[in-house]
């Protein structure tokens, strides 16, 4: 089977020499295309020359931290971002994911972490097939084209990331089920997250505060606590609730 992420361009941003080398070694023996820079103004630039398809984003850096890295980038670009992180700096990456940022990597890792994690979320940007077509009309303020990527609130387009775009799909592919945590992780992030509740927690936030009116009291994602999410069913009679299959 072609390996459809071959030649993908990575972007690597950090300020020690060995650690870009070692990343450049490991991601160019699994087929990557790798681009490097040592500071926050060069890693800037090079989003908006070179326009990689992920990038691998340290957040200690001289001049620039990674997180004002990343705040510029978002500005301007939905490229998948993974922060290089300390080890045991748990704030760094729970500000980082709330950022923008689509997964962290904790220093030191090993190649073959580096390289699942990369592909994990390059697989994560992919287009969503099947499914869903044409216009789905939630109601009168929310309609959803997953063939055209647009996504509508009222009467306004709203642009989503690629991984809150492909939990959106998932919730709606199966409305009016519950969907499971463990289910969203493997289905969206891969099976390597299923350990990782907290991606699912903060990306449902992410989705309301972009689709809900008020995202304290959701009327489209649905909690059922201890469970799962459950994206409100516009097909079925109101209360009707069944769980979604594996």
């Amino acid at each position: 089977m072609e390996d459809t992420l071959k030649n993908r361009r990575i972007l690597v941003v950090d300020d020690e020499e060995r650690m870009v080398r070692f990343i450049r070694l490991n991601l160019e023996h699994d087929g990557f295309q790798v681009l490097e820079a040592f500071n926050g103004v060069q890693s800037i630039n090079k989003v908006r020359t070179n326009m990689p398809d992920l990038v691998l984003l340290d957040v200690m850096m001289p001049d620039i931290d990674g997180f004002e890295v990343l705040r510029t980038i978002r500005e301007a670009s939905t490229v998948p971002v993974i922060m290089l992180t300390a080890k045991g700096e748990e704030e760094d990456r729970v500000r980082g994911l709330e950022m923008g940022a689509d997964d962290y990597i904790t220093k030191p890792f090993s190649p073959r972490e580096l390289v699942s994690r990369v592909r994990a979320v390059l697989r994560r940007t992919e287009m969503v097939g099947g499914g869903a077509h044409g216009l789905i009309e939630v109601d009168n303020r929310l309609k959803l084209d997953f063939d055209r990527h647009e996504i509508w609130v009222a009467g306004q387009k709203v642009s989503l990331r690629p991984t809150e775009y492909r939990l959106l799909y998932h919730l709606v592919q199966n409305a009016g089920w519950v969907v499971t945590h463990d289910q969203l992780l493997t289905k969206v992030w891969g099976y390597e997250y299923r350990d990782e509740p907290h991606y699912v927690r903060l990306y449902i936030n992410y989705l309301r505060q972009k689709l809900e009116a008020d995202p304290a009291n959701p009327k489209y994602i649905l909690t059922e606590r201890g469970i799962g999410y459950r994206f409100v069913d516009f097909r079925r009679q109101p209360g009707e609730v069944i769980a979604a299959e594996q």
